[in-house]
């Protein structure tokens, strides 16, 4: 279809965008990529179209009548015909409001000379008649007349010469060529179902600004419930004013916390028998949950802004436990214990990376065990250790979740502005919003070696340490005194000032030669005054956490830990291969051979969970049951009865709604040896043993010292 079609169409009311796509995002950068490969005639991608009788919701004003017969949808490539719609035509397509366009890409200019393309800078292109805005090119409002005329009459009458003039008019034509460009169009086919739909456009999303897992499980909620994604938004907008400010994907994470107990698998959300599940949960987190745990953190953590938190999903495990309690509310003792582990959550970087898989996990825990804020604070202590140390300030900037943890902290002491004496608590007013500044200025530090010339020394200037917390008034009206003279007035005007925020009371640390050594003295403070706020908020128990599947699997493979895709069916030829079934049999005796381990059925290399269901497919009866008893008939040939009973424990767990097999190796009293037949067909008895992350062979003539130590250790 022509891109002046599609145009075409959708004024004319017959190529519409469902509801349940996104706003559109496109930045300016992806605007100007799209222009540049459209004129230089690059490949631009295609459009997925759906046309139906039985659409869902659409969006803008225009209502489906059943009378209208089918419409089309567009289901993929919308961003770009967004794009080539704003741009050609200099107005807002109609299926999107004005706050729905994140960006405003239009007033694109472009060098009619040299086709570069900007967005409008008066220096630039206020006296220069080559820089055209792009859609007065495509409304015919600026012609290459215009340009050659203008042209010359700065010139004074000097005439074009032919080669330029030439060149104007082939870039002119280029671009007003872009309307007849086609986009290629795949279209779904009329009898698919709604949900089928979006299936089709989660995997064909691969272009452009792809969604993400939770921007694709809203798409499927609102194609069952349409008014979800405005409702979503508006509830955001509102705590948005409160200081809470965040996206669409945080509310898919806290659906899924509360109504399956999860953190991954996001596609449990699209399924249309969820709606009222969905619709219900909503309610109560919108009209009383989101407020409820909100006003604890701003009360009780004293947290006023998302911007002082590492990461937000931290607050979903708090949403999903408040949530479960139904009417009951939280006890003074379970809020600071949540508190306590949130706070640990940001300054350790719970969820700075695979957050699907630790949310899976917190959620799990908040759902399922009592005292779930000590365990979950034990998880996070055995990666790392709680205490903070006064090294860790080192170099360390505002963006780091120490500076976070030091504006709680100084809020919880009653900490005030240093040049105001105003709490700094959220105030009233946006002058008296709260800000940060440095102790020594950056000016004179860097006219005394702290430049950013030296990368060592600058961040030094920009540590936290060299940071006191202002109000906005204050730190306009702030000048770069000397620290001495700053800190003393501080200190003479409000007394307690500098304490509060943890600055030293020594005065020879405030000389500009003292610079490293104040710095010094205020990590210490720091370190230690913080450490004892955290352990006094309340006590937790030290309940270990036993490691479980999905960590095994996030850590991958080891001396104890082997994982299988398949125990007999061959993903690659399609068929049962027996050969993998040897494969296993010796990995059973690698790790008896060694000091035991586990091995995992139904886990890719990649760590990916499939199951097990190509392997039952290959029994008579699909079962786990058959598949354990042809497991363990195996073992009894390659290994005995006794083997098979005693030394291995076999399970079936279930791991994000797919079940695996465990398979338990206990460290073997005697040797195991492996009869294996080679290529001719001679049987031959091999002796493996685990090395690493794989079994090895052990050389013969190794093998009787190998038993001789390993065995007689057990006996």
């Amino acid at each position: 279809m022509k891109i002046s079609q599609i145009l075409d169409k959708i004024d004319e009311k017959q190529l519409f965008v469902p509801a349940f796509q996104r706003e559109y995002v496109w930045k300016r950068q992806n605007a100007k990529d799209l222009i540049s490969s459209l004129i230089q005639d690059y490949p631009t991608g295609t459009m997925l179209t759906w046309e139906t009788n039985y659409p869902p919701e659409l969006k803008g004003d225009h209502k489906y009548d059943p009378r209208q017969g089918a419409v089309k949808l567009i289901l993929d490539g919308q961003q770009r015909i967004t794009t080539l719609y704003m741009l050609m035509t200099g107005k807002i397509p109609p299926y999107y409001k004005a706050h729905e366009i994140l960006i405003d890409i239009r007033n694109l200019y472009v060098n009619v000379e040299t086709l570069a393309l900007e967005y409008y800078k008066v220096t630039l292109m206020e006296q220069d008649p080559l820089w055209v805005n792009l859609t007065d090119i495509f409304q015919a409002k600026v012609r290459y007349r215009d340009v050659i005329q203008e042209l010359e009459s700065k010139l004074e009458g000097e005439r074009i010469d032919r080669d330029r003039s030439d060149r104007i008019d082939d870039n002119f034509r280029a671009i007003e060529k872009i309307k007849d460009r086609d986009f290629q169009e795949q279209i779904i086919p009329p009898k698919a179902l709604l949900k089928e739909a979006i299936d089709i456009f989660y995997i064909v999303n691969a272009s452009g600004v792809n969604l993400t897992d939770a921007e694709l499980a809203l798409a499927q909620i609102s194609g069952y419930w349409p008014e979800a994604r405005e409702l979503f938004k508006a509830k955001l907008v509102e705590l948005e004013k409160s200081g809470y400010v965040l996206k669409l994907d945080f509310v898919v994470y806290v659906l899924l916390g509360v109504l399956h107990n999860m953190g991954s698998k996001l596609e449990k959300l699209h399924d249309e028998s969820n709606k009222e599940k969905i619709q219900a949960a909503w309610k109560r987190l919108d009209e009383d949950v989101f407020d409820y745990v909100f006003n604890i953190m701003k009360s009780q953590a004293y947290i006023d802004h998302t911007n002082e938190v590492n990461s937000v999903y931290a607050f979903i495990p708090i949403i999903v436990y408040a949530f479960n309690k139904g009417k009951e509310r939280l006890s003074q003792v379970e809020i600071k214990k949540a508190v306590k582990w949130f706070y640990y959550s940001q300054i350790r970087q719970r969820y700075i990376s695979q957050l699907q898989a630790k949310l899976d996990k917190d959620i799990g825990i908040v759902a399922n065990q009592e005292n779930p804020f000590d365990k979950l604070l034990n998880i996070i202590s055995a990666d790392r250790p709680l205490e903070i140390k006064p090294d860790e300030f080192e170099g360390v900037g505002v963006s780091h979740a120490l500076w976070g943890l030091m504006k709680f902290y100084f809020k919880s002491k009653g900490a005030m502005c240093l040049s105001t004496g105003i709490n700094i608590r959220k105030n009233m007013g946006k002058k008296y919003d709260l800000e940060w500044d440095h102790i020594f200025p950056y000016s004179i530090l860097r006219d005394n070696g702290y430049s950013i010339n030296n990368r060592q020394k600058y961040s030094l200037a920009q540590e936290i340490t060299n940071r006191a917390v202002l109000t906005q008034t204050a730190n306009r009206t702030k000048t770069n005194n000397m620290a001495q003279e700053y800190l003393q007035d501080a200190l003479t005007k409000f007394p307690n000032s500098l304490k509060l925020q943890c600055i030293p009371a020594d005065k020879e640390l405030w000389k500009l030669e003292n610079f490293e050594l104040f710095l010094e003295h205020r990590r210490s403070i720091l370190a230690g005054e913080l450490n004892e706020f955290l352990n006094n908020i309340t006590e937790t128990s030290d309940d270990n956490v036993a490691t479980d599947l999905i960590d095994m699997i996030m850590e991958g493979e080891n001396s104890s830990v082997e994982f299988k895709t398949t125990l007999r069916y061959d993903l690659r030829e399609h068929q049962i291969n027996r050969k993998l079934e040897d494969v296993v049999i010796k990995t059973l005796a690698a790790f008896s051979n060694g000091q035991g381990g586990t091995l995992v059925m139904g886990v890719t290399d990649e760590l990916e969970i499939v199951g097990l269901e190509a392997d039952y497919r290959t029994l008579k009866d699909g079962t786990k049951d058959e598949f354990e008893l042809h497991l363990r008939n195996l073992v009894n040939t390659a290994y005995g009865v006794e083997f098979a009973t005693s030394n291995l424990v076999i399970s079936f767990p279930i791991v994000n709604d797919i079940e695996i097999c465990v398979v338990e190796i206990k460290q073997g009293l005697r040797p195991i040896y492996t009869e294996v037949t080679d290529k001719n067909g001679i049987k031959n008895k091999k002796f493996y043993v685990r090395s690493g992350n794989s079994s090895q062979e052990i050389d013969i003539t190794e093998v009787a010292q190998y038993i001789n130590t390993r065995f007689e250790l057990t006996k």
